[in-house]
């Protein structure tokens, strides 16, 4: 009996890290800051319709760390109204734009460990770096409104570079259509 609830103990405090890159951008004005660039018509359809997908996968995490760049913080809202996650608990990371495998490691070595599920959005490449690190499964790309969810065979966010965690989800829109 005290094993069971040992091993219940365990697996309840093993971190999950679902990536996102932010929906599809618009190009329409070529003179905005890429900073500033908003989802186009593409991003708005496809951003509410990967949140339903992830709901339907009871993706529910801790924490929501986003870049703050117009495109991923709107990816960020979308995604979180879609799973009912509230908008003033997005925690808006300006490392994240522009940022390197690396610079995102450093940023979940930081998380406090009471949180056991995070959700991260931002950009690529340093997304897919990230997912090779520290995945069992190789991905070439994450696309626009991707989403892939690993987890970590790890306790504490400080460890999260010791092992590599376990594919659990990774979907995009046109794997549904």
């Amino acid at each position: 009996m005290g094993e069971t609830n040992f091993n219940t103990r365990l697996r309840r405090s093993m971190k999950e890290l679902c990536l996102v890159r932010h929906a599809k951008s618009s190009w329409k004005y070529p003179k905005l800051d890429d900073f500033e660039r908003p989802l186009n018509k593409r991003g708005r359809k496809n951003a509410p319709f990967m949140g339903k997908i992830i709901h339907e996968l009871s993706v529910d995490p801790d924490l929501i760390i986003s870049s703050p760049a117009t495109r991923a913080a709107m990816t960020a809202r979308i995604l979180a109204h879609e799973i009912g996650y509230p908008l003033e608990g997005i925690r808006y990371v300006e490392s994240i734009y522009e940022s390197s495998e690396m610079n995102l490691m450093h940023l979940l070595k930081n998380i406090e460990d009471q949180v056991n599920k995070v959700m991260l959005i931002g950009h690529n490449p340093a997304l897919t770096q990230l997912a090779n690190t520290i995945g069992n499964y190789p991905i070439s790309n994450i696309p626009t409104s991707g989403v892939c969810c690993v987890v970590l065979e790890i306790t504490s966010w400080s460890g999260i570079d010791e092992n590599p965690g376990k594919l659990k989800n990774f979907e995009f829109p046109k794997k549904h259509g």
